[in-house]
């Protein structure tokens, strides 16, 4: 968790980051959502207080590390929705932060109501803004093919490798940064990997003929003296395991150098190419493009299936019937 949250935020506040963190496995991400949401929150009910208009500094200067568990009992439902109207209209939240937002609170209630702090979760009918529904935006195969062919330099086998394993595992940015060699089989005909994903659940990815190439011409070059984690499949510079900040900073270069900045392409927009790809080309069913990618829900997944329009537009228009009219002349 980040230190500098931690030390803005009530001791209740924290056991309840620690209980999300070592209970419920959640991302250092998750974390820090969690106390930004909830920081704010709490912040915006003592101001309101004794304010009715106010500036994002005076918001920021609120102190509540002091709030104890009997504050957390006279928070109301209406509290809840008075904040959500602010940061619409005040903060120009679109539906996707506040959605978060409703999330944290009501995972943070929920975990008082649960664990005896309070008596009854005001929270729990605490209703989330609709969000829209888009389809995953994803790179042609030719796009694909020019983002590989663009990567060149110094650590080219390393990058060329990651950029592989995204375009074809489907990986989360989490996953790709922590796999570890001895987490790779190599069998014959059967090249598979373990990932660690979200809430340290482990799956299988199998690998095919090009991840198997990429990690093969990778590891031929990767540094073998000084490694200060030789578990680390990829390495940084330091020599330490590469972090997720340097893997979004080469996908933006070599975005960039295959003419496919803005356009709104993302490390995540790679995984959504690898399991666009897969739905649409590789015979491969829901269920199993769910085990793919490691989702929790099959909802999450379904959102692919929305992508095959203009294949099922041209399979109607192909029916011998589609031109058949039965007027007459």
């Amino acid at each position: 968790m980040n230190d500098n949250y931690i030390s803005t935020l009530p001791d209740i506040i924290i056991k309840f980051l620690n209980y999300q963190s070592n209970v419920k496995s959640k991302s250092e991400l998750s974390l820090d959502e969690y106390s930004l949401d909830l920081r704010m929150f709490f912040r915006f009910l003592i101001i309101t207080e004794t304010k009715s208009k106010f500036t994002d500094e005076e918001l920021d200067k609120i102190d509540i590390t002091g709030l104890q568990t009997e504050y957390f009992k006279s928070v109301t439902l209406d509290d809840a929705y008075r904040f959500l109207s602010y940061c619409k209209s005040q903060r120009n939240n679109q539906e996707r932060a506040r959605a978060r937002k409703v999330s944290s609170i009501r995972t943070f209630f929920k975990y008082l109501k649960v664990n005896g702090y309070i008596d009854d979760n005001p929270m729990i009918n605490l209703d989330s803004p609709k969000l829209k529904k888009s389809l995953p935006k994803y790179l042609t195969v030719d796009q694909a093919k020019k983002l590989l062919m663009s990567v060149d330099g110094v650590h080219k086998e390393r990058d060329y490798c990651i950029l592989t394993l995204f375009l074809n595992c489907g990986l989360r940015l989490s996953e790709l940064v922590s796999i570890n060699y001895n987490s790779i089989k190599f069998e014959e005909d059967n090249a598979t990997m373990v990932i660690t994903g979200k809430g340290n659940k482990e799956r299988t990815v199998y690998l095919n003929r090009a991840c198997v190439l990429a990690i093969n011409a990778y590891m031929r070059v990767r540094p073998a003296d000084g490694v200060k984690d030789r578990n680390a499949l990829f390495l940084s510079n330091r020599l330490t395991r590469i972090s997720a900040k340097t893997v979004q900073h080469l996908v933006d270069i070599y975005l960039e150098k295959a003419g496919l900045s803005g356009m709104g392409f993302s490390v995540h927009k790679l995984r959504h190419t690898a399991a666009t790809l897969m739905y649409q080309t590789g015979n491969v069913d829901v269920l199993e493009l769910k085990e793919i990618l490691g989702h929790e829900n099959l909802n999450t997944t379904q959102i692919y299936t929305h992508l095959h329009s203009d294949k099922l537009k041209k399979a109607v228009e192909a029916n011998p019937l589609s031109d058949f009219s039965n007027k007459k002349d």
